[in-house]
This record gives C-alpha cells, structure tokens and sequence, in this order.
C-alpha cells in the first residue's frame, strides 16, 4: 500500500517523475490533493469526507465567488479535534485572489495597495482555516491572459514577502500561460514550487508548461483532469486500458497524472469516487499507454 502523503524527494512510493522534480527534499508534500471549488454550502462536509477517505492535501482560494474557505477550516478543525488528523498530516493551500476574480464578498480592502491586500487576505486566510501557517500560498492567476503586469509582480513581491516570514512554506500560481510562466521565474526572487493550471489532453496535457516545470523542478498540479477532457474519456482506445487494467476511466487518468510527474487534483462529490481515485497508487500503466494518453486527442 502506498502512503498518500510522502516526503517528496525521496524516491519510495514517490514516481521518479516527482523524485527529479523535487526541490524539497525534507517537505511532506501529497501525491494527491483534493480541490473544493464550486463546492458551496457542502464544502465542509466534503472536505470532511475526502479527510476520512485518506487526502491530506486540501486545496481552496480566499475568493467567495468560487470557494468556501471558511468551510474547510471548520472540517480541518473538526477533523484534529476528532483525531482523525494532526496538523502537521496535512498540506493546506489556499490563494490570493484579485479584485477582477472576486465578488462583492472581498477578503481585503479594495482601496488599499496590492501589498496591503495581500497580507489582509493571507491573515483572513488563515483566520478561515484556524492555522498559523500555510504550507503554499497560490497567486489565482495573472490581471492579463498574455504577459505578467506590474501589479501582478507587485503582488508576487507580497507574498514573497510573506514566505520570508516563514507563515508559508511555499509560493505557486495558478492558470498561467507559458510565457508568463517564464517571465515570472525570471523576475521572481522566490520562484514558484508549484503551477496550477486546467489541464486538457488537447493540449497534450499542458505539455510546454508541464516541460517548463520539470526542467526547473517546479511540481505541475493538474485540475479539470475529468471533467475537461470527457470526450478524451469516451475514447475507444482510453476504454480499451480501462477494460485491460481492470480499473475506472478516471483512475487511469489520475494515473497517468502520477507517472509522468503531475500532482492531480480531484474535486469529487462521491465519497466511493474519493476512495476510488486514491486507489490510483496500487497499480501502474505500462510506457505504451502513458504514451497513448498524453496523445489521444489526436488519435
């Protein structure tokens, strides 16, 4: 059986992918983590279920529109509380959301400078979550689709600010593009330890971001690995492995993930489903089907 929560870079129950990406040799960081956008009013119940089912990485954002931050911490509290889990278990990620991504529900003041609304959102963050630290702080997403602005490295410079203090073990960003990818390691004094972005097969599964990565020793966390790619998921070929290996189409997917060095993220629903993905560990694709998957969009 293998651990779901290992320490990254070392080379047990850890792909090889993950082992020559890591940075962190010491950090406990999880294979698999479970993302709780969109998830309302049941969000700490959910959380509740995926803790029970074996996650220990919990991802979620500061930005009401989407997420409901409060609600995993009062799952994680009653999870400790419990004993179900210590804190120390756990890797506890949440974002810093811009005013163009937020409702009127702001976790800052929208007056304030960009500095200032950084620190007011990391400290709402972790009042959200009743921890005194995070283990990675996300900046959601660039202000522009192409090209990094200077309020975004204004903002990167904040939460650079922030890991120096130690109340974050590490920075990342989400729904970035290549270049800005580029031009952010670039600039950035800290580079980002994590990328987060939708992944779809279309693109060969983010293939230049995911390259980018694992030539830096970035680790790659893959969301919408289902549900952006459903017609991938009907594809004769994907539906000759599942019948093959004997397992559903989604663990092969999140398989597949874990091979070639992504950390994937599940958002699931379905307590069945959550321990089903976890089961993604106790079996492996042969080199053919990874080969397959990362090309069946254009099969």
């Amino acid at each position: 059986m293998c651990c779901y929560q290992c320490p990254v870079g070392i080379s047990m129950d850890v792909p090889d992918e993950v082992s020559r990406q890591s940075s962190f040799a010491a950090a406990r960081v999880p294979r698999f983590v479970y993302g709780t956008a969109w998830q309302e009013s049941h969000t700490g119940r959910l959380t509740r279920l995926a803790l029970a089912a074996g996650f220990r990485g919990i991802d979620t954002a500061n930005q009401r529109r989407h997420y409901h931050e409060a609600g995993v911490g009062a799952a994680i509290a009653a999870a400790i509380a419990s004993g179900l889990v210590r804190r120390d278990e756990l890797f506890l990620q949440t974002k810093f959301t811009s005013v163009g991504g937020q409702d009127h529900r702001l976790p800052y003041d929208p007056a304030a400078d960009l500095a200032t609304q950084v620190r007011q959102s990391f400290q709402s963050s972790l009042e959200h979550l009743g921890v005194e630290a995070l283990d990675s702080y996300i900046l959601h997403g660039p202000a522009r689709r192409f090209g990094l602005s200077a309020s975004d490295l204004e903002i990167w410079e904040a939460m650079e600010a922030l890991h120096a203090t130690g109340r974050t073990r590490f920075l990342g960003v989400s729904n970035v593009g290549l270049d800005q990818l580029e031009a952010l390691c670039a600039r950035a004094t800290t580079p980002p330890t994590f990328v987060q972005n939708r992944c779809f097969a279309q693109t060969g599964w983010d293939r230049e971001v995911r390259a980018f990565c694992r030539e830096r020793s970035v680790v790659y966390q893959g969301f919408s690995l289902l549900t952006a790619n459903l017609a991938e998921l009907r594809h004769p070929a994907l539906a000759r492995m599942v019948a093959r290996v004997g397992r559903t189409p989604a663990q092969v997917v999140f398989r597949f993930a874990l091979q070639v060095g992504m950390q994937p993220l599940t958002g699931t629903t379905d307590p069945a489903h959550m321990r089903e993905d976890l089961q993604s560990y106790d079996f492996e694709l042969s080199g053919e089907d990874v080969r397959v998957i990362e090309d069946i969009a254009r099969l």
